[in-house]
Order: C-alpha cells, then sequence, then structure tokens
C-alpha cells in the first residue's frame, strides 16, 4: 500500500544515522554535565525506590518504587528480549558492547528529561499530577512569554504518543500475545483478546494508582522470572562466558584498537564494526525509551516534593533494562551457540540442488532462486531441541528457512554471504519441501564454501527476534523456551498496556484539561473504554475469519510496527531539543540538589518494610 510505504520512508528519516548520533551526543553531553550522575543513580536512587525518603505528605499519586515499576513495565518487554536477538543476530556478539555504552549514555537522558517534566509538572490535584514533555514545553515558553507556541509544540508531541499508545501500546503487544498464544497451544486469538482485554480493564480504569500497584508487583515478578531462567542456562555453560564477554568487547571495538569483525560462521553471516556499533546504539536507545519522553510521563506522578529525587530513581531504567536484561539475553544467545547455530538439516552433496535465474528476473533487476528435491529430516539434535515426535521429519508447515549462498557484496555486513528464504510445506504425500523465495544480485550466486573446502548445502531455521531467544534457551533446555516466551508475553505485553494506557490518558489531559473538571474526566474515561477495546478488535481481526479466502485482516505485526514507529520517532525528534532547551534548569536542579544533599540538609529515614513500598503504603 501507498500509505504504508509513505510511513516507512518517514520513518527512515526519523531513526536515520543522525537521529542517533544526536542523541549520543546528549546523552555524552549529560553525562560530563552532571559529573557522571549514573553513579548517583546506582547509589542514592537505590536509597530512594526503598523509600527512605517517602513522605506522605507529599504531593504526588504514588511512591518513587511503584513509579519506576510503571515505567519500566513499558519499556522491559518483548522489545528487550527480541530486541537483543535483532542486534545479534545483524550485527554480531560486537552490538552487545555498544548497548553497554549506549545503556550507560541512557541513564543520563533519562536523569535529565524526568528531572525537567518533575520541575514543570502540574500539581493543582497532589493526588493525581499530571507531566511529561508536554507540560514542559508548554510551560516553560509560557515563561518566556511564547505560551502559544508552547502549547503548540506539546500537541504535536500529544499526538504522536497517543497514535504510538494506541498501536505500539496497545494493538502491537495485542496481536504478538495473541499470535503467540496461537501459535504455540492453538488458543484462538479471540479468546485471548477478551482475557486481555478484561484484566488491562480492570486495571486501566482504576487509574495511575491501580497501575502503579499492579505494575509494582508485575514488573519485579516478570523481570525475576526472566532473570531467573536466564542466569540458570548461563550458569550451565559458565565456562564459556569469560570467552564470551571478551568476544564481546573484541567485536565491539575498531580495528585500531585492537578489535576485529565478527567472523561468519553457521547461520550468522558475520558483520562489520560499523554495523554491530550501529545495531547495538540503535537496538539499546529505541528498547530503553530514553530520550523519547514517554517514561516521565509515569514518573511525574511519583510522591515528592523533590523533583531531581525523581530524576535519580528514573536513571535505574535503562541499568535495568538494557545493562541487566539485555546483557543476559545477549549470554543466552552466545553460550547456546543460537546466533553462529549448524544446519537444521543438509542437502546431499549429489542430490540436484541448483542455483537458477528467477522467471521474473531482468537484465535490470537479476534475481535468483533455488531449485532442491524435498527436504530431508532434520537432524537428531535438531529434532532434540525441538521436542519432535519419534519417526517425523521434524519440519513444520509455514516455518520459514535460509540457505546461504555467495552473491553480490553485503555493505553491511562486509561480506558477499546472502540468504535465500523460503517457506516449508507439505504436499499431499506427505512429502515437505521449500517454496524458495528470490535474492537481487548483479553477480550469479555460488555455492558457499566451508573452511574445510566442502560445498555447504545446509537448511537453516530462520528464527529472529524473540523466537531466537526462545529458540536458544530450547538449545539448552529443551520445551523451555516456548513456556518462558509464553508467560513473558502475556505478563510484557499487559504491562505495557497499562502503561501505555496511562500516557495516551495524559495526552487526553493535556487537550481537554482546561475544559471544565466533569469534562476532562468524561474525555478521559471514554478514552479508556475504547484503549481496553482496542485489545479485543485488534485480536479478532488477527483471526482468519474475513473475505472468501478467510484471511485475517491484521495478518502480520508489520504495518501495526510502521505506525508505531512512526509515533516513537516524531516524539523522539521533538524531545531532543526540549531536553536541550531546558537542560540548564534541570542541571542547575540536580547541582543544587547533592549539594544539599552533601551538607546534610535532608537526612534518610529508616526504610519501610519492603511488602509497604510494593504496595505504595504510606510512610507515617
Amino acid at each position: 500500500m501507498a500509505i504504508n510505504e509513505l510511513v516507512g520512508n518517514i520513518n527512515n528519516v526519523l531513526f536515520s544515522d543522525y537521529t542517533v548520533y544526536a542523541l549520543l551526543i546528549t546523552g555524552l553531553t549529560f553525562t560530563i554535565w552532571s559529573k557522571f550522575g549514573q553513579f548517583k543513580a546506582l547509589t542514592h536512587g537505590v536509597q530512594v525506590i526503598r523509600g527512605k525518603y517517602d513522605d506522605k505528605n507529599d504531593p504526588g499519586a504514588i511512591n518513587h518504587f511503584q513509579a519506576l515499576s510503571a515505567a519500566l513495565s513499558a519499556t522491559v518487554g518483548l522489545g528487550n528480549i527480541g530486541g537483543v536477538a535483532i542486534a545479534v543476530a545483524l550485527g554480531g556478539p560486537g552490538a552487545i558492547f555498544w548497548m553497554w555504552i549506549i545503556g550507560f549514555l541512557g541513564m543520563s537522558l533519562k536523569m535529565t528529561e524526568v528531572t525537567q517534566s518533575m520541575l514543570y509538572r502540574n500539581t493543582d490535584d497532589p493526588e493525581n499530577p499530571h507531566g511529561g514533555p508536554m507540560f514542559v514545553v508548554k510551560q516553560g515558553f509560557k515563561e518566556w512569554g511564547m505560551g502559544p507556541i508552547g502549547s503548540l509544540i506539546g500537541g504535536v508531541f500529544v499526538v504522536t504518543m497517543i497514535i504510538s499508545a494506541i498501536t505500539g501500546g496497545n494493538m502491537f503487544q495485542a496481536w504478538n500475545v495473541a499470535d503467540i498464544t496461537f501459535t504455540y497451544f492453538q488458543i484462538p486469538q479471540v479468546v485471548t483478546g477478551i482475557l486481555l482485554t478484561v484484566l488491562a480493564g480492570m486495571v486501566i480504569l482504576g487509574g495511575i494508582q491501580r497501575i502503579g500497584a499492579v505494575a509494582g508487583r508485575i514488573v519485579p515478578f516478570m523481570c525475576a522470572v526472566y532473570v531467573i531462567a536466564a542466569l540458570v542456562v548461563v550458569g550451565a555453560n559458565i565456562g564459556q562466558i569469560p570467552e564470551m564477554l571478551m568476544l564481546i568487547i573484541k567485536s565491539g571495538l575498531p580495528d585500531f584498537l585492537g578489535g576485529s569483525s565478527a567472523d561468519a560462521s553457521g547461520a550468522f553471516l558475520g558483520g562489520t564494526f560499523g554495523y554491530a556499533a550501529m545495531w547495538g546504539v540503535k537496538r539499546a536507545l529505541f528498547s530503553s525509551e530514553a530520550g523519547q519522553g514517554s517514561s516521565p510521563i509515569a514518573h511525574s506522578a511519583a510522591k515528592t516534593d523533590e523533583p531531581v529525587r525523581e530524576g535519580v530513581v528514573a536513571g535505574l531504567e535503562p541499568f535495568i533494562d538494557t545493562i541487566v536484561v539485555c546483557t543476559l539475553t545477549a549470554l543466552v544467545i552466545l553460550s547456546t551457540g543460537a546466533y553462529n547455530r549448524d544446519a537444521e538439516s543438509d542437502y546431499m552433496a549429489d542430490a540436484a540442488v541448483s542455483i537458477v535465474q528467477a522467471e521474473d528476473s531482468t537484465p535490470e533487476k537479476p534475481l535468483w532462486t533455488l531449485e532442491t528435491p524435498p527436504l530431508p529430516n532434520m537432524t537428531a539434535d535438531a529434532r532434540r531441541i525441538r521436542k519432535s515426535a519419534e519417526n517425523t521429519a521434524g519440519w513444520r508447515d509455514g516455518e520459514t528457512v535460509f540457505f546461504i549462498v555467495s552473491a553480490e557484496m553485503n555493505e553491511e555486513t562486509g561480506r558477499d554471504y546472502r540468504k535465500i528464504s523460503g517457506t516449508v510445506s507439505k504436499d499431499d504425500n506427505d512429502v515437505w519441501g521449500v517454496n524458495w523465495n528470490t535474492l537481487e544480485s548483479s553477480i550469479e550466486p555460488k555455492f558457499r564454501v566451508h573452511e574445510d573446502n566442502t560445498i555447504d548445502y545446509g537448511i537453516y531455521g530462520d528464527y529472529s527476534g524473540a523466537t531466537m531467544t526462545a529458540y536458544a534457551f530450547d538449545r539448552q533446555f529443551p520445551g523451555l523456551g516456548k513456556w518462558l516466551v509464553s508467560i513473558a508475553a502475556w505478563l510484557f505485553a499487559l504491562s505495557t498496556i497499562i502503561s501505555w494506557s496511562y500516557y495516551g490518558e495524559q495526552g487526553i489531559y493535556y487537550f481537554v484539561g482546561n475544559m471544565g473538571d466533569k469534562f476532562a474526566k468524561n474525555a478521559v474515561f471514554m478514552y479508556k473504554i475504547i484503549y481496553s477495546l482496542l485489545i479485543l478488535i485488534t485480536t479478532l481481526l488477527a483471526m482468519p475469519l474475513f473475505g472468501p479466502n478467510k484471511t485475517a485482516i491484521i495478518s502480520t505485526d508489520h504495518e501495526l510496527d510502521l505506525w508505531t514507529t512512526l509515533g516513537l520517532g516524531v516524539m523522539l525528534v521533538a524531545n531532543i531539543p526540549i531536553m536541550w532547551i531546558f537542560s540548564v534548569k534541570a542541571m542547575r536542579a540536580y547541582n543544587e540538589y547533592f549539594r544539599r544533599m552533601k551538607a546534610g540538609d535532608d537526612q534518610p529515614h529508616a526504610a519501610p518494610p519492603m511488602t509497604d513500598v510494593v504496595e505504595g503504603k504510606n510512610v507515617e
């Protein structure tokens, strides 16, 4: 569709290398300006979320721990699990090194943008505060006598944020959890939609206090489940971990610093230093949402009279999201050999496998494809990983596989290895085969040759995103990936849906807050109802019920991803200037706050019971 192509082109501009460079420079500047405030987040920030500075008389709706949980619930999710897998699969181990770098810089981005929002938040109703970049730019420009301009910029930000909330924060999550549940357990998508709608609606209609209470329970639980599972796998491969860490660092450094690009091996096609660095930077920035302006909305609900205090708490987000969760995911993928895995099966050397020109190939656009015999059975190890039944081929109808050839140079990987992908199917005689797609190459592809000079006739399983992470767990403990990804999908989707509902709610309030309290409450209530019903509608449209061929209207997450990427991209581009414009005020407040802390002006009290912190009980 032309509209999808247009949106895709806009996204390419919004998420260009220049946007990444701008975020890098901004993060580095705030890191130096705050005198490496990241360490304050890891020390003082932990004391704050532990409740040592909580005061029931401070304005706000939820405590620091719940605010952090609400913000994390929108960032820690399938994007972390799947995003890391994508970065490793395409950029190699070196991508993780750059995720560490950006995770560290992202801590300063979060501290700054949340501090700004706390400085300009609206606390007219102390138990229901409102904040975020839209209020920062509105109030900030109003102080300079340019209120209409600030209101306009804030309005543009809100529109893109509501689009992101509806698509990426809601429909994208609902579609994915319904698809995963149907794939693994054959439960109809609409059944998932009904249950998810009821669960999310019960939380959303309860407001930020209920959202904070639920997030305060779900986020620690879902992180604990995933981290424990990852640690078990890493522990089983503990002897490889030092080697894996060295590989990450070596692959992430340029040649002049002693690094070297990751070699092609198995299913991994190799990757240049620049390609690894760019994938690591992008996945870290976009998974943690550092600099996009969404998290400050959740943190603005925190109960505190010290803006910087909540900013320091927010600095913990990228550390948990990127440095902890992403690193564990990467080590699982690397230590189990999932990223450079062997072929699921191999054609015999004398089999009739050939590379031919496709029927629709032209001199201007040369296309190549494969002609292959029936699929051989999967290897014993591949069938073990899948827990395939005895005396079966092991293949799944509709799954994607690929064949590696040597063709036109891939500038991104720095190698001439390319993939020809295809879809597995079974004919009426129960014979498995592959319907191969085409590859565009100006030179005729050749078979890949192994180091021992044998030809690679391997058929590789095409695992990407969260499915690669699940596959990595299954390589170590067959069946673990299926259940872990299913549980994670439900918890991550639910937590993301409820947190983004609040972001959208604050956007609605921004537009109607001045139209009277009754009108604003009714408008927000209608938004919550529509937002909840969209979960059910999305899963219904994902079922093959429509048209003469009984197809699904939403059969892929690609279109939804286009729109959510558009919203997030505009949020990012709009928020970077806002952070710079109001950075002086934020950093002045930051330095003044820690000067007072050093002077002993505000001493912490004894930490309350952890159960009280999680449940949001007031500190007496």
